[in-house]
């Protein structure tokens, strides 16, 4: 346990060495309260027919639109968890830091299993920091409106809570794959590629075929987004079918571990230079 202990810190000190993990927090904090302020205005306007609306015309409901709107943490934001993971650990490669971490700690699934708990603190760091962001800025343009921000709603919290949860595991998920694909330039290409075009892709087409929806609700994102119980691509219908937010935990985290193991056996236990 000691051993882990050092390890652990061990790992928290490699990372606030650098300066890619507050670029990514800076970026994360902006980017969401952009998005959430500015779908809290827009769908705001339009309850309010304020957006060139015929007169007369129904107005937009707005129940459980808060929950939608600062869902935006994760169901957009979780990108920068899983990058940080995944930096985290290909950077051991790139730098060779990981031929004296294993002098070190000879223990190497101990080595990895600390850069999994390090990196999973600081997901629910940037889960925390996120959803500040997105309730902040979310509920200040619901409140503009008068449109309830349902902070008063333990439901509310409890998605929260979700979601912090979520941004932690990604962030895991960003440790394996990073395990699994030392090249970070490689890691980074696959992380955008496939959390910007290629799951978005499939779950749009899964939300038109009840078949094809089937089995996208079981990729990662889809998993997070069942976790969380919330989320922007309802908005945009490209939800498609979800898992319930317990069994969307455990894919989720299932798929996290399943990656990071795959990464030990794969090039963990491999000689370093």
């Amino acid at each position: 346990m000691s051993l882990l202990i050092a390890a652990t810190r061990a790992e928290f000190a490699k990372v606030f060495t650098t300066r890619i993990w507050w670029i990514l927090l800076l970026i994360l904090g902006a980017y969401v309260a952009l998005l959430s302020g500015g779908l809290a205005l827009l769908f705001g306007a339009t309850s309010e027919g304020l957006l060139g609306a015929s007169a007369g015309a129904q107005q937009m409901p707005t129940d459980g639109l808060a929950p939608t709107i600062y869902s935006t943490a994760t169901s957009i934001g979780y990108v920068f968890p899983f990058l940080l993971g995944a930096l985290a650990t290909t950077g051991e490669f790139r730098h060779q830091t990981l031929t004296p971490t294993f002098l070190a700690t000879p223990k190497r699934g101990v080595v990895l299993l600390a850069k999994a708990i390090a990196l999973f603190l600081l997901g629910a760091a940037f889960g925390v920091v996120a959803l500040a962001c997105a309730v902040g800025a979310g509920s200040a343009g619901l409140a503009g409106f008068g449109i309830d921000t349902a902070l008063d709603s333990s439901d509310t919290w409890a998605m929260i809570a979700r979601s912090i949860l979520a941004m932690a595991i990604w962030s895991v998920l960003g440790v394996g794959l990073g395990s699994i694909i030392p090249n970070q330039v490689a890691a980074i290409v696959i992380v955008l590629a496939f959390t910007q075009f290629v799951e978005p892709i499939l779950r749009s087409v899964g939300a038109l075929a009840d078949w094809i929806g089937q089995v996208t609700k079981w990729l990662p994102g889809a998993a997070s987004d069942a976790l969380v119980g919330s989320s922007f691509y309802s908005v945009m219908g490209t939800g498609g079918t979800q898992l319930d937010w317990w069994a969307g935990g455990a894919v989720l985290l299932g798929i996290a571990l399943i990656v990071t193991i795959l990464g030990w056996l794969i090039t963990w236990r491999h000689d370093v230079t």
